[in-house]
């Protein structure tokens, strides 16, 4: 669990233009490289990005203009460097069912975190494949797909547990040298009941069951 001073809460009606400014692909994908890899300038987050510097810079301007980004240390005078302000951003989903804007807000984030899931399973196969990551990776490493019967109250309590555990683990493994970063994506959505015989033509997903072990 990241702790309150890395973390950036909106408010949609405080924050209803940072909102409208994170919503922007380009914008996203910047800020999640600063918290990812650390700070960097324009031109190279062009170049990992395959955007023009000027793209990128003006960019990351709108993103220092609402606070999610502020300049870092610079290794010369040359160019401007850039830092995440936060870890993460997070929101009071009640609050964001209020109004159409942070509602489409909350939709765009979630479909951009299937991307990175997404980018992040390629990466992690191809880290494999080249030997960049050890065999002692391969066991530990999993996509659970699991479709589960809880209460509002259980589903609330079990991502609490994973919280508490997750900064438990994280804090114990901050000095380990064999650290690396692992993408450990969350998703607990409830589906209303559906009858295939009164509704053939509605689309439901469908669980794999698939959790190695």
């Amino acid at each position: 669990m990241v702790s309150d001073e890395h973390k950036r809460v909106l408010d949609p009606e405080q924050d209803a233009a940072a909102l409208k400014a994170l919503t922007h692909p380009l914008r996203i994908r910047l800020l999640g490289l600063l918290r990812q890899d650390g700070p960097a300038s324009a031109s190279e987050l062009a170049a990992r990005t395959g955007q023009t510097s000027a793209s990128t810079s003006y960019h990351l301007r709108v993103l220092a203009k609402y606070a999610f980004v502020a300049e870092a240390e610079h290794r010369d005078r040359r160019e401007r460097r850039w830092q995440a302000v936060h870890l993460v951003t997070s929101w009071s989903n009640k609050a964001m069912d209020a109004a159409p804007e942070s509602r489409a807000f909350v939709s765009f984030a979630r479909r951009r975190q299937i991307e990175h899931l997404e980018a992040s399973l390629v990466q992690h196969e191809a880290d494999i494949a080249g030997g960049r990551l050890g065999q002692e990776w391969l066991e530990p490493s999993d996509i659970s797909d699991l479709l589960l019967r809880l209460t509002p109250e259980s589903l609330t309590e079990l991502r609490q547990v994973l919280d508490r555990k997750v900064e438990e683990l994280t804090t114990r493994d901050a000095g380990d040298p064999r650290v690396a970063q692992v993408v450990f994506l969350i998703a607990g959505l409830p589906l209303a009941p559906h009858d295939p015989d009164l509704d053939p033509d509605a689309s439901v997903p469908v669980s794999t069951g698939e959790n190695a072990s």
